[in-house]
Parts: structure tokens; C-alpha cells; sequence
């Protein structure tokens, strides 16, 4: 069933998720665009009943102001705008989700005369129409980190196209400690999938030796993963496509025409120009939340769709600065012991991210009785929804007891322990 569609327009909001989620929470479907979408491109979108033109602070783009165009505003659909002076009527934008969907209500089923009827279940039966729209009979390769998204791409697939997915699971030697090991039991073992095994690890590390500067380390990360996938897709017949598990966070901290980038995704900046497969990205319109929510429609077990979010890049985004061997494992190693610690207490499921960080100094210490000169471990744990804003819990102390001693006695080169209290924003989740 095709889902109503409200069409949220970027005039330079900072708010546009914010809106856009509080349509879906009406039960209707929405899409974020440019501010400059032509006509023509709106009428190829499928069951548009509306628009939100959401004006803001970011509202000049290369020294012009951006308006909402004349044959928009002439479409023939109802306008809603916020922060826009310049529209059919200017309204305030809330401060809450709630008030904001309030204030929608009435466009959204008086005037666009909407049908609320956007849920997992329509959102997934569209993707399945989508994607063997867009395949046909080929075959798409899928990166299977094994992380949520990605997880839940491969089962959305695998409803779609069958055995005409091909997962590729890479371990470039920036995974948690166990990690590969478990992916291939999970995915090859208990779900039957279609897995390739690649350990590229040397490969990885050889080519982030020297590197500090995060944006160059994910950009050779993105595009070291395309060059393995080509390689593997040059060993089967029939490969066409790549499939990705993008989600709507990664596109918006990668830039907009109105928003500068917070920092870029290996799949969305890093991608190499010369890239051989078109692009199958599901899941690119969803917020973590509903990720999730689709991965349990989908029926995948607890411990998959509520697994630790873990970003593209790993443990390199996580070891701050130039890649060592040495902090690599710090990191590994502390973080084993974190997540460890967090679920003998249940704290993996009360807290919706967590991990440690090594940096790049070293701090002076005592071990043995001598001086020592060894690097700091940063514990970052957070709640949030949809990734774009973020809160750090109160934890108990001696959590953060235990889990500091075990740490220093445990993790070889490190003599400290420090925790992250800072939200999002103005910092982000990660480090790098």
C-alpha cells in the first residue's frame, strides 16, 4: 500500500527532523527535501498530499536568501509554513515534538486531507516493491558488519531478492573484540545467509598507518570497502548492486545544501567517484528508531535489532589520531571490559550507547612503584532516540568503579581513566 506523503521543505531550519517526525508520529509519511526541489521532481514523488516549508537560521546560500519557488507555491498544494515570513501565513516553530505535531494536525488531515496510514509494515512492503523494482533478476552485494542497520538491510533483502543477496562480511581490523567470529555464526550458521568472509585487516591498517585527520581516515576506511567489495564482485557473476544500510542521520551530518556537514559517513562522503554499482539504500529515510522498529517487523531476534551502534568506520573513528597497533587493542581490550561490565548489570539495555575511546597523548603516572607514561581511556555512554540530539545517563559509582580498575589492571599502556559527560549537541556521540 502506498503511504500519503507530506513533503517537509529545508528553508534553512535547524528543526527539519524534528518536523518530519512529528508527521510520522501522525501515522503520515514524510520526506525531507532541498528547498530548490523542482515541480517537476515533486510530481514524481508518490502520493504527496502536502507541503511544510520550514524556514530558519540557515536561510542564506551563497550569499542569497532561500525562497520557496513561485511554481511550488502554484502547485496546487496546501502550504504550511514555519519561520517564513515570506509564506501564505508564518507560524512559530514549537520547542516540543508534541506541540509541533499539534500544530499539524489540522494541515495535515483538514487541509492535505491525508490518510494515516504509514507503519512498518506498509514502509517494508514498499521497500520489497521498491527493491525488486529496481534489481530485477541481479544480484546485490551487501556489507554485513552485523550492526543494526546493516542487519536489518539483509533482512529486508533477503524478503525481497532472495538468494540474489550476497552478503560480504569484512573485518578490516577495526571490530570489536569477537566481533567477526559472531557475525559469521549469527548470519551464515543461524540464518542461512549468503556470507563471504573477508579478513582484510593488514590491508586496512596498512593504509591508515600515519593518518590522524578523522575525515581522511574515514574517507580511506569508505573507500578501502569499496575496492574490497569490487574485488569479491569481480569473483561472482551478476553483481550490479550495492547495498548499503544508510539512514537519514548519516545523510544529514554529511551535509545539506542549508546545513554545513557535522562530520562525513564512509556511505555517504566516502564513496569514490568511480564507483561500479548503483545503490540500493532502503533504509536511508529512517531515523534509528524506526530502524529498529523495522528490524522487529521484520523479525529479527532482541539481541540483533537492540545491538550496540557501531559506526562504519569502528574502532578507527574510536582510537583518536594516527592508527597505532598499541592503542587498537587499548581500545579493544577497555571496551570488552565496558561492555561487559554494562550488561552483568543490565545496564545494556537501560543505556542506548556505549564505549571507550583512546586518544593520542600520554599522561603521567605511577605503576610498580616508577613512573609511567601511558594513554588515558575516555568511557562515553549516552541515551537518545534518533541520534541527532543526545543525553549522558547518571550511572552508578561503583560501575564506573569496577569498570575503571578493571581497565587499569587489565588493558597493557594505560594508567587513566576519564568519562565523558557532554550531550549532543555540541558535542557528538563520537569523537571523530
Amino acid at each position: 500500500m502506498k503511504q500519503d506523503m507530506i513533503v517537509v521543505l529545508d528553508l534553512g531550519s535547524t528543526r527539519n527532523t524534528d518536523v518530519a517526525r512529528a508527521i510520522r508520529a501522525l501515522g503520515v509519511y514524510s520526506e525531507i527535501c532541498n528547498y530548490d526541489i523542482r515541480l517537476e521532481e515533486l510530481k514524481k514523488m508518490p502520493n504527496v498530499r502536502g507541503i511544510v516549508a520550514n524556514g530558519g537560521p540557515n536561510n542564506v546560500v551563497e550569499g542569497k536568501k532561500v525562497v520557496l519557488s513561485q511554481e511550488v507555491l502554484e502547485s496546487g498544494l496546501p502550504v504550511f509554513t514555519f519561520d517564513y515570513p515570506e509564506g501564505p501565513e508564518n507560524v512559530s516553530m514549537p520547542q516540543s515534538d508534541e506541540e509541533i505535531a499539534q500544530v499539524l494536525k489540522k494541515f495535515v488531515f483538514d487541509q492535505c486531507h491525508a490518510t494515516p496510514n504509514w507503519n512498518m509494515e506498509n514502509f517494508i512492503q514498499d521497500q520489497i516493491e521498491a527493491v525488486q523494482n529496481q534489481v530485477g533478476d541481479k544480484k546485490v552485494l551487501l556489507a554485513l558488519s552485523g550492526g543494526v542497520d546493516s542487519s536489518v538491510v539483509a533482512a529486508l533483502l533477503l524478503k525481497a531478492i532472495g538468494q540474489q543477496l550476497v552478503c560480504v562480511h569484512v573485518n578490516h581490523g577495526l571490530l570489536r573484540k569477537g566481533e567477526p567470529e559472531q557475525v559469521v555464526k549469527v548470519f551464515r550458521e543461524e540464518l542461512g545467509a549468503n556470507l563471504i568472509y573477508v579478513d582484510a585487516s593488514q590491508r586496512f591498517l596498512s593504509k591508515l598507518e600515519g593518518v590522524s585527520d578523522p575525515e581522511e581516515k574515514r574517507k580511506i576506511i569508505g573507500a578501502e570497502f569499496i575496492r574490497v567489495f569490487e574485488e569479491e564482485a569481480r569473483k561472482l557473476q551478476g553483481i550490479e548492486f550495492l547495498a548499503q544500510g544508510t539512514i537519514y542521520p548519516d545523510i544529514v551530518e554529511s551535509g545539506t545544501k542549508t546545513a554545513k556537514m557535522v562530520k562525513s559517513h564512509h556511505n555517504v562522503g566516502g564513496l569514490p567517484d568511480d564507483l561500479k554499482f548503483d545503490l540500493v539504500e532502503p533504509l536511508k529515510m529512517l531515523f534509528k528508531d524506526e530502524v529498529r522498529a523495522c528490524g522487529v517487523a521484520l523479525g529479527l531476534p532482541d539481541s540483533m535489532v537492540y545491538r550496540q551502534p557501531f559506526p562504519g568506520p569502528g574502532l578507527g573513528v574510536r582510537c583518536l589520531g594516527a592508527i597505532t597497533r598499541e592503542r587498537l587493542e587499548a581500545v579493544r581490550e577497555s571496551d570488552a571490559i565496558l561492555r561487559k561490565e554494562f550488561a552483568a548489570r543490565g545496564l545494556d539495555k537501560t543505556v542506548w550507547q556505549y564505549f571507550t575511546i583512546v586518544p593520542d597523548f600520554r599522561s603521567v603516572g605511577v605503576r610498580d612503584h616508577a613512573r609511567s607514561f601511558d594513554w588515558p581511556v575516555i568511557i562515553r555512554a549516552v541515551n537518545t532516540v534518533d541520534a541527532m540530539t543526545a543525553q549522558v545517563p547518571q550511572l552508578p559509582w561503583e560501575v564506573l568503579q569496577t569498570v575503571t580498575e578493571r581497565i587499569l589492571q587489565e588493558v597493557p599502556h594505560v594508567n587513566r581513566v576519564c568519562f565523558d559527560l557532554s550531550p549532543k549537541p555540541i558535542a557528538t556521540i563520537e569523537w571523530e
